[in-house]
C-alpha cells in the first residue's frame, strides 16, 4: 500500500441540542454553518469540518487518562502567545468557560475551554510547521 492518510476531514462532538449547540459554536467560535437538520449539524472552521451529533444525556468527547485526569480530544493551534492571549480575553468577553493560560513545559503556552455540553477543547499557541509552509504563514 503507497497511499497515507493525509489529513483530518471530520471531528464528531456530541451535544444534546442540535440548535442551541449550532448557534453556539457560530456566534462564540465563529464557526460557518454549512447544514444541519434535526440529528446533526455541520460546520466549518479551523480548516475542517465539525459534525455537532445530537446525543443522549451526559455524553461528551471527553476521556480520562490512566491517572485520572480529565482530557480533551481536539487542540486548536493560534499563531503564537499574542494570538493565544487575545483569543483567551475574547472567549472570556463571550462568556465561553475557560481556564487559565497554562505552561504545561513543553514550547508554548495552552489553555482550555469548554463548549455549552461540557466538551473540553484545547488551545495551543504554536501552528504545526507544516501548516505555516502550506499556508505561507511567516510569523
Amino acid at each position: 500500500m503507497n497511499e497515507k492518510l493525509l489529513r483530518v476531514g471530520t471531528t464528531y462532538i456530541p451535544v444534546i441540542n442540535v440548535e442551541k449547540s449550532y448557534e453556539w459554536y457560530v456566534n462564540k467560535l465563529g464557526a460557518e454553518l454549512s447544514y444541519k437538520d434535526e440529528d446533526k449539524a455541520i460546520l466549518n472552521f479551523a480548516n475542517q469540518s465539525i459534525f455537532l451529533v445530537k446525543s443522549k444525556e451526559n455524553q461528551s468527547s471527553n476521556f480520562y487518562d490512566y491517572y485520572g485526569v480529565e482530557r480533551f480530544s481536539i487542540t486548536f493551534e493560534v499563531n503564537g502567545l499574542t494570538a493565544l492571549e487575545e483569543i483567551h480575553k475574547d472567549f472570556i468577553d463571550k462568556e465561553i468557560s475557560v481556564g487559565e493560560i497554562e505552561n504545561r513545559g513543553h514550547v508554548g503556552r495552552n489553555f482550555v475551554f469548554y463548549d455549552l455540553d461540557g466538551n473540553k477543547f484545547d488551545v495551543w499557541s504554536e501552528l504545526s510547521p507544516l501548516f505555516k509552509e502550506k499556508y505561507l504563514i511567516t510569523q
